[in-house]
């Protein structure tokens, strides 16, 4: 009896981001946010928020305008970590994950406070509405309203189709335009599946040393549904 040949072993590297400006696909569903990142710094107030889901695309452009403003980039959770006249010593300051799971406050409302009478910028990457963020300071409540809120709303079919194409030219994989098609129309609507449904094709693929054929992208539809593989959004 012939013995099946096994499976290739599957080295986990780590692909690199793209996080330049021409990497960023724009589409009517976060045309808005692009706009008012291409807008610095002419904004109409010394900050604002991107407001997308998980895989939105907001960390993304956070990091396009980090570049363009030569900001530090902090994390929310770590807000009140070094003194506002350190993070603010070049005149802005990108925030990410914004309100995090322990926001202070008081260290917020200070940073806030710098940044408008310095004149200069911030901005922030959340999930929610900053009017959603659980604040109990009336002050900084008031300081978070005055902030511009751009939204990055779930992709449209040019957006998920300009993403599945990248991701997979990323990864030097030949997809036909039947598979993409078929991914397209049963794949769930975000950036963040489409990323790790790229991610899982290239994996069993490479594993298989097979084509990204149409019954590969059913395999790895039907496994969306087991826990852990595609991680829901919040």
């Amino acid at each position: 009896m012939t013995e099946r040949p096994g499976r290739q072993l599957v080295l986990d590297l780590p692909l690199r981001t793209a996080l330049g400006r021409d990497d960023f696909l724009v589409t009517p569903s976060n045309a808005g946010a692009v706009s008012m990142i291409d807008r610095y710094p002419d904004w109409p107030h010394y900050g604002a928020v991107l407001v997308g889901a998980a895989g939105s695309g907001k960390s993304h452009l956070l990091e396009v305008w980090r570049q363009a403003a030569g900001a530090p980039l902090i994390q929310a959770a770590d807000i009140g970590q070094e003194p506002p006249e350190d993070v603010l010593a070049g005149g802005a300051l990108a925030i990410d994950a914004a309100p995090g799971a322990a926001l202070d406050e008081r260290a917020l409302f200070h940073l806030l406070n710098l940044t408008r009478q310095t004149g200069g910028h911030v901005l922030f990457a959340s999930e929610t509405d900053p009017a959603q963020w659980p604040v109990a300071l009336p002050d900084l409540a008031s300081r978070l309203k005055a902030l511009a809120v751009a939204r990055l709303d779930p992709p449209d079919d040019a957006l998920l189709r300009g993403v599945l194409v990248k991701l997979f030219a990323d990864r030097q994989l030949v997809v036909e335009e039947q598979v993409l098609s078929y991914l397209m129309l049963r794949m769930p609507r975000s950036l963040e599946a489409a990323r790790n449904l790229v991610a899982e094709l290239d994996r069993l693929a490479l594993a298989e040393r097979a084509a990204v054929t149409r019954g590969l992208a059913a395999r790895v539809l039907q496994q969306m549904t087991e826990p852990g593989l595609f991680p829901e959004e919040s």
